[in-house]
């Protein structure tokens, strides 16, 4: 009997094939290939960049941390996995038809100098809540492209588990003009499997809490994409210089807050919301 393509086989016989890539290794697939695949004629277009960049230096994140960007310190790539498929619709909502919990996951794109890019092409791939892929159809993939701020918005459903992982959502990134092919994964934290899946990897994870029945997400992405000596555009909303944390706020990046007594850097650009305070979102906030 021949095995049921919708039903992922576990990591020894599932995402390390004798055919995929191992740990670390970019995609086989060719820039030329992964263009053609979703219909990408803008990625000749010179990369813009953005007006948010990132102050002072990270370590290397505990489980429930996201990894700030530090300049020149990239995002790792992960093995693809038997599972991606080309020619994925252009969308940035992948819940059509199907059910689960409700997952917004959000973040930048920067070059190695902490600089947004924009037009970069993010294709996405998961499994459903059952853990199985849609290996015939486009169930759960799609691609999208960063703003011109370098920022990227993905609606779907936290996946689930199959034998030898732990949750994840896989992605490709290309920025526009560039040869490179970024082959990763997402993690969430406080995942029991994290502790025992082999390709799991802590910089990955992203900042996850619950917001109502669903969840949201946020996650930045480095990709080794040299800077530019640009300058940076004046942002269009006066700036937040300092004061105490306030949801509703807009603080630009480089402005400072307190909260709890302690001083705070906003490392991005937003607009601050409940649950987003400085001592919860290493990715917007750097205790100074």
């Amino acid at each position: 009997m021949s095995e049921n393509p919708h039903v992922p086989r576990d990591k020894t016989a599932g995402d390390k094939t004798a055919g995929d890539k191992t740990a670390g290794e970019e995609s086989g697939l060719s820039r030329k290939q992964f263009i053609t695949a979703v219909g990408v004629g803008a990625l000749t277009v010179p990369a813009v960049v953005g007006a948010a960049a990132a102050a002072g230096a990270a370590s290397a994140p505990p489980e429930n941390e996201l990894l700030a960007c530090t300049p020149g310190r990239t995002t790792i790539a992960q093995m693809e996995g038997p599972y991606f498929k080309p020619n994925s619709p252009q969308r940035d909502d992948l819940t059509g038809g199907v059910s689960g919990t409700r997952l917004v996951v959000t973040g930048h794109v920067f070059n190695r100098a902490c600089q947004p890019l924009s037009r970069v092409l993010l294709d996405f791939w998961q499994a459903d809540t059952m853990g199985a892929y849609d290996n015939t159809g486009y169930r759960l993939r799609g691609h999208l492209y960063t703003d011109a701020n370098g920022v990227y918005r993905l609606t779907t459903i936290v996946p689930g588990l199959y034998p030898g992982r732990t949750r994840h959502i896989h992605v490709k990134l290309q920025a526009p003009g560039q040869p490179q092919i970024l082959t990763t994964q997402l993690y969430f934290p406080g995942e029991p499997r994290n502790n025992t899946d082999t390709i799991y990897d802590p910089s990955l994870l992203m900042n996850v809490r619950t917001v109502g029945s669903g969840r949201e997400a946020t996650f930045d992405f480095v990709l080794n994409v040299a800077g530019t000596s640009s300058p940076t555009p004046t942002p269009t909303v006066t700036p937040t210089g300092g004061g105490t944390w306030q949801a509703g706020t807009y603080y630009a990046a480089g402005a400072q807050v307190t909260y709890g007594g302690a001083t705070y850097r906003c490392l991005q650009a937003h607009t601050a919301a409940a649950g987003w305070e400085p001592p919860n979102v290493p990715a917007l906030w750097q205790r100074v």
